[in-house]
């Protein structure tokens, strides 16, 4: 397995310069985001933590899979390396979508396998990117097969939802721009699902000194497992959030990212994962995917945190939230919002 390194994501930045849309970033109120107790010897004067958040559910198709599938597909044309058959994948969430666009907009074939079960909407905006779409089995491994089966015969590129060093390092182009915007950034907090956004995010934090905070929903937990195990595991899968984090096991490359210091695995409960939600469509009629909130509901959870946030983390029992420290620069990534805003209720808001 390819190590990613932070020359892997310069790379990309200068693959996809002027093919993605630039983040945008919007800062939160003062005083929105509660600040961890002061250590007895801190003698800076008390201030607020500075929140910002990443509206990268704006990037093309929704979400930042846009950025991966776009180094993946000009890596591979610059290389010289892209086949008549186009490029294929198994994924009917935000990752097909992104291969779809990507390949549209280097007019290459694009040929998406998802399970008979997508749904219509999905099915019609993959047609829409011009993607080939074979409806195949009843479940995503059926989809992956035929999939698999497909490149082998007709010599199709195969692309992945999250397991690749180009596509990692796509998304970790996004880490690049925020901290361009945010000088003196301390922490960025991700959501985790198989560790493609992660692996990228936390290789470049890594580079910059920034801490990088993991965040996960408590039962979709497979880089977290894969950290206390010692090794890339196989969990189960139970989550309001599973559509878009439910990976049954994270990326080799993402437990290794997550190995380094100054990285911090939290998990958080379906109940809060909602709250957050709602709070962004309440405060700001913003309306992301469940995973997108996760990243802001470590943030907004009840204080149960580990203390020592300098070492990586294998707790014994994982934090359940993040609190910033005094004065600390936070970025939190809204990644998605592929999402069906009805259950959003408006609720009058004093904020």
């Amino acid at each position: 397995m390819h190590q990613l390194t932070y020359g892997d994501i310069k790379a990309a930045s200068d693959r996809i310069a002027g093919r993605i849309r630039p983040v945008t970033l919007a800062p939160l109120d003062p005083g929105a985001i509660r600040t961890a107790h002061r250590d007895p010897l801190d003698d800076r004067p008390e201030q607020p933590c500075e929140v910002w958040l990443a509206l990268e559910f704006m990037q093309h198709t929704g979400s930042f899979k846009a950025r991966g599938a776009q180094n993946f597909i000009q890596a591979h044309r610059d290389a010289n390396t892209l086949p008549d058959a186009g490029v294929t994948i198994a994924s009917g969430g935000n990752a097909g979508l992104a291969c779809a666009w990507a390949a549209q907009q280097q007019g290459v074939p694009a040929t998406v396998f998802l399970p008979e079960t997508a749904p219509a909407v999905k099915v019609a905006k993959l047609r829409g990117y011009g993607a080939d779409v074979r409806l195949v089995g009843s479940e995503y491994a059926e989809a992956l097969a035929a999939c698999e089966a497909f490149a082998s015969t007709t010599g199709a590129l195969s692309s992945h939802a999250y397991d690749h060093p180009l596509i990692a390092a796509g998304a970790g182009t996004l880490l690049e721009e925020i901290r361009r915007h945010i000088p003196g950034l301390d922490t960025v907090v991700v959501a985790v699902g198989g560790g493609g956004l992660f692996a990228g995010v936390a290789t470049a934090a890594q580079h910059h000194g920034i801490r990088t905070v993991a965040v996960e929903p408590e039962n979709c937990r497979a880089l977290n497992a894969a950290l206390q195990s010692g090794a890339v595991i196989d969990v189960t899968v139970d989550s309001i959030a599973a559509d878009s984090l439910g990976a049954r096991r994270t990326s080799q490359m993402a437990l290794d990212a997550a190995r380094q210091d100054r990285v911090h695995s939290v998990l958080v409960p379906d109940a809060e994962i909602i709250r957050a939600r709602q709070a962004l469509w309440d405060h700001r009629k913003v309306a992301v995917e469940h995973g997108a909130a996760t990243a802001l509901a470590a943030l907004t959870s009840p204080d149960q945190h580990v203390p020592d946030r300098d070492l990586p983390s294998r707790p014994a029992a994982p934090s359940r939230s993040y609190r910033p420290g005094n004065g600390e620069r936070v970025c939190v990534v809204l990644c998605g919002a592929n999402t069906d805003p009805s259950d959003l209720v408006s609720r009058p808001t004093t904020q």
